[in-house]
C-alpha cells in the first residue's frame, strides 16, 4: 500500500469512527475520585466493591511474580494506584468511551490528552515515580512505529524485564484498568519502550526510524 493510499484509508477511519461515536460516545466521569497533591495518592470517598476485589486480585498477582521477594505493600499499593489512579485522570482527560472515539477527539483539538501513550507516561509518572525495593516499573510498547502502536505501563519483580511483567493498560477498557501478564495479552507483543527517533521526508512527513540497536522494534 502506497502512502498515500494509507493516508487515504486513516482518514477514513476517522470519519467512520466521528460519525459513529457521536451517536455511540458518551462521557465518563468520577465523582467518587480525587488525588492528593500532599501525599501523591488517589483519593476515594466510597471505593467500588469491583475495584476492591480488582485491586485484591491484581495485588495477589504481582506477588505471585516473584512471592519470595516481592513486599505485599508494595504490590499492594501499585495494585491500589493502578486501579484508581486512572479514574482521576479520566477527570482530567474528560475522558470519553469508546476509546477510539477519545483518540479522534484528541487528534483534532477537542481534548488535550487520551492517548494511549498519555495514559502510560502519566501512569508512569506518578506511580513508577517512586522508589521500590521489590518492584521494576518500566514502559512498554507494542508496534512501535506503526498504525496500530500501544504504550502501557508494566510491573516486574526488582531487576526483571518487560517479558516477565503484569502490564497496566488503562487506555484499552476507557479507564477501567485492564491487566494482564505480558506474555499472555492476546493483542499486543509486548517490548521494552524507547522514545521513538523521526526524520522528515520529503513530503514534510515523520518517519520512524529503525534503530537496529533498539529492542522496541523487534515487533516493526
Amino acid at each position: 500500500m502506497t502512502m498515500k493510499n494509507r493516508v487515504k484509508l486513516t482518514l477514513y477511519r476517522l470519519l467512520f469512527l466521528v460519525a459513529s461515536s457521536a451517536l455511540t460516545g458518551c462521557s465518563i466521569s468520577y465523582d467518587n475520585i480525587g488525588f492528593d497533591e500532599t501525599k501523591k495518592i488517589t483519593t476515594v470517598s466510597a471505593i467500588d466493591g469491583g475495584d476492591q476485589v480488582k485491586i485484591n486480585d491484581l495485588t495477589k498477582a504481582i506477588i505471585a511474580l516473584d512471592p519470595e521477594t516481592i513486599d505485599p505493600v508494595e504490590a499492594a499499593w501499585v495494585a491500589r494506584e493502578g486501579v484508581l489512579y486512572p479514574k482521576h485522570l479520566a477527570n482530567q482527560y474528560r475522558l470519553m468511551w469508546p476509546p477510539n472515539y477519545q483518540n479522534v477527539l484528541v487528534n483534532t483539538g477537542r481534548r488535550e490528552k487520551g492517548l494511549c501513550y498519555e495514559w502510560a507516561r502519566d501512569m508512569s509518572s506518578h506511580i513508577a515515580s517512586r522508589s521500590y525495593k521489590s518492584l521494576t516499573l518500566q514502559r512498554a510498547v507494542a508496534n512501535q512505529g506503526g498504525n496500530y502502536e500501544h504504550n502501557v505501563l508494566t510491573v516486574a519483580a526488582k531487576g526483571k524485564g518487560v517479558e516477565d511483567a503484569i502490564i497496566l493498560d488503562p487506555w484499552r477498557h476507557a479507564s477501567l484498568l485492564y491487566w494482564v501478564r505480558t506474555k499472555d495479552d492476546p493483542n499486543y507483543q509486548w517490548v521494552k519502550y524507547y522514545p521513538r527517533k523521526y526524520y522528515v521526508n520529503d513530503e514534510n512527513q515523520k518517519v520512524f526510524i529503525s534503530n537496529k540497536n533498539n529492542p522496541a522494534n523487534s515487533t516493526n
